[in-house]
């Protein structure tokens, strides 16, 4: 095998060999994260990228070397027969987890010994676990499925009975505990310490009788519970609202953003012939890493709930009854109240719709929903897209809760019509008696008090059921995919506002993102260039200069250090920790 060479890696990188083939990593890098850079699989429970290391399932171990050095000259030491550097190798496997990246190190993961270990730990791991998979709700996503598909024996030595643990344990309102499936990776207790700083997990008894449980008193039921279920390795830790529903190879994955706050974190909708079924998390290192609040995976249940609205009145007769109202009101007396809530080319729509009215700036409103954030991925800003309706100029500052002027504008008799788009006005102050005094066209998803005093009421469609893009605290634009049809009775948003417009005289978009994006990135200077079909998945950042000067609600979130920072941190406590005698 070659001896890495100066010119192999920068100042930042470091050259190690895995199976015998060098690659340049960031110093610091673990050895399970550098072979996933080259294919490599090394399989493993206990780690996980985003918490601590602990070392204990021992399924990654490795054989690991290091280029021999002459303890007297400090000299390399060369191999006669090959004429390279000699790689002295470690007597003992090493766990990859618990190792990182050095200059020279090389590693082994396909030996004999390497399978005989991970045969032995698969056989270990096994002597108490049911063989209930077809059962399981884990079954096709469960690492130790896989890996005693690739290293069990297909049989047991163990005559003895299985020690019998504790099943059906309520650990929380959310999360159910099948102790007898738990391999002890500890997987959970490190996140709800590490991560939700909710200490309530640990293990008692010893030996294969050691037991996951809640300390006296406590449960799990903080906001980030089931974020235990969808890192635990196996079935131990399932889901009390998905337990038992449906088999996850028959479920559709849709790239989704949680809405519930401005945080953006991203998501999969799981979904079959139509109906959703979970939502977890997906990864995204600059802005949830691999986490999700409990509460944003519930958001679905708004799909199939009782007070959504739905119509059999055809759309062109709505709108008909819209541009009526808004034909025989005069500019001065219409107003808008958009929402923060709604898509980028949503709130578009409705700026061009608002100019095509010529509502004055000081009628067109959109509402603040706050809340107190949690510091982790909850802000206190409780909509998907306070930024957006900034960018797009439907909002020239920051929303407020309390819609006073357009109360007072109402009890003055000023406003005689009111365009309102998925927003409940009495939660923004206005009165019953109010709401009376005026003709209101209510676009929305849900049943309300505005959707009940309104004269044209517009069924539209959730975030699950259309094409969507948000801005989040970040300014980082993120898209969102349809992950389900039209609920029956219900209107895409984008199609139902195109149709206003188009009545009122104004440019017609087809109901289609794309085509209100051409229009959107060029009126807007931070989307220039951009083109919706080409998002990114992890998002992009816009430039928020134009903005620097608000002061936005706290939106405290859990926000991370870009990876290039982070490993330059890594790198520097590397070079510490040799430099050290």
């Amino acid at each position: 095998m070659s001896a890495p060479t100066a010119t192999a890696a920068t100042p930042d990188l470091v050259t190690v060999n895995i199976d015998g083939r060098d690659i340049a990593v960031p110093r610091g890098t673990n050895v399970v994260e550098a072979a996933r850079l080259l294919g490599v699989n090394v399989p493993h429970y206990c780690y996980h990228p985003k918490l601590p290391v602990v070392g204990n399932c021992r399924m990654c171990l490795v054989e690991m070397g290091v280029p021999a050095v002459d303890r007297e000259t400090r000299q390399p030491v060369i191999d006669p027969a090959t004429g390279r550097q000699k790689i002295n190798w470690m007597p003992k496997l090493q766990i990859g987890c618990g190792t990182n990246a050095t200059p020279g190190l090389h590693i082994r993961t396909t030996t004999p010994a390497v399978r005989q270990a991970r045969e032995s730990v698969t056989e270990f791991l096994l002597v108490n676990h049911p063989l209930d998979c077809p059962i399981c709700d884990q079954a096709g996503e469960c690492d130790l499925q896989e890996q005693a598909i690739a290293y069990g024996r297909g049989c047991s030595r163990y005559i003895e009975d299985k020690n019998v643990k504790p099943k059906h344990t309520q650990l929380g309102p959310r999360v159910m505990l099948d102790d007898e499936r738990c391999i002890l990776c500890s997987r959970c207790i490190r996140f709800t310490k590490e991560i939700a700083k909710d200490d309530v997990l640990g293990f008692i008894d010893r030996g294969s009788h050691s037991t996951l449980t809640c300390y006296p008193g406590k449960q799990l039921a903080n906001n980030y519970s089931l974020n235990t279920v969808d890192i635990c390795p196996v079935g131990a830790l399932t889901s009390t609202d998905f337990r038992f529903k449906m088999r996850v190879w028959f479920l559709k994955q849709t790239n989704s953003i949680d809405t519930e706050s401005s945080v953006g974190a991203n998501t999969v909708v799981w979904s079959r012939e139509g109906q959703i079924y979970r939502i977890t998390p997906r990864r995204n290192d600059e802005v949830n890493d691999t986490w999700m609040p409990d509460s944003g995976r519930l958001l679905y249940k708004q799909v199939r709930a009782e007070n959504r609205i739905t119509t059999e009145t055809p759309l062109a007769e709505l709108i008909a009854l819209a541009h009526e109202l808004l034909s025989d009101t005069g500019s001065q007396s219409i107003a808008l109240v958009a929402s923060a809530r709604s898509t980028m080319a949503e709130q578009y729509l409705c700026k061009k719709i608002a100019d095509q009215l010529a509502i004055p700036a000081g009628a067109i409103h959109v509402p603040a929903h706050l809340g107190q954030g949690d510091g982790l991925l909850v802000s206190a800003d409780r909509t998907p897209n306070t930024r957006g309706a900034l960018l797009c100029g439907l909002a020239t500052e920051l929303p407020k809760q309390q819609l006073t002027q357009l109360a007072a504008d109402i009890d003055a008799g000023k406003i005689k019509t009111l365009l309102v788009i998925n927003e409940d006005l009495a939660e923004a102050g206005i009165t019953p008696e109010q709401l009376a005094k005026v003709s209101i066209i209510y676009l929305g998803t849900h049943a309300n008090a505005t959707s009940a005093a309104a004269k044209v009421v517009i069924p539209t469609q959730t975030v699950f059921e259309k094409d969507s893009s948000f801005v989040n605290q970040q300014f980082r634009l993120q898209r969102s995919k349809a992950a389900i049809p039209g609920h029956p009775g219900t209107h895409n948003d984008l199609v139902v506002l195109s149709h206003i417009l188009v009545n009122l005289g104004g440019h017609d978009f087809a109901g289609s993102p794309i085509a209100a994006w051409s229009r959107l990135s060029e009126e807007t200077p931070e989307l220039a260039g951009l083109d919706y079909l080409t998002i990114p998945e992890t998002g992009r950042v816009l430039d928020s200069t134009r903005f620097a000067h608000l002061a936005f609600p706290e939106t405290e979130g859990l926000h991370y250090k870009p990876a290039a920072e982070r490993q330059e941190e890594s790198g520097a406590r590397m070079q510490e920790s040799e430099a050290r005698p």
